[in-house]
């Protein structure tokens, strides 16, 4: 299948220096690139996150249904301000 990508001038003369050099093509570079990339992706290792929890119910009635902006100031906020 044919199909047309943009890529900068400067990657591209990159590209075909390290093509000429190797003796392959700009076409070969870019298959092997997608490959690598497309593998990476699938064997990147998701991670769970534990978080710890200290056998709460949740938030408070206080902070039901508040805004993230609210919860957020009344975690940080200064003691006795």
């Amino acid at each position: 299948m044919k199909t047309t990508i943009e890529l900068p001038d400067d990657l591209l003369q990159q590209v075909r220096s390290v093509a000429r050099r190797e003796g392959t093509t700009l076409r070969g570079l870019v298959e092997e690139g997608l490959q690598r990339s497309l593998e990476a992706r699938r064997s990147r290792v998701r991670r769970h996150l534990d978080f710890p929890t200290y056998g709460g119910t949740g938030l408070t009635a206080e902070f039901q249904g508040a805004p993230w902006s609210r919860v957020r100031d009344e975690v940080y906020r200064e003691h006795g301000a």
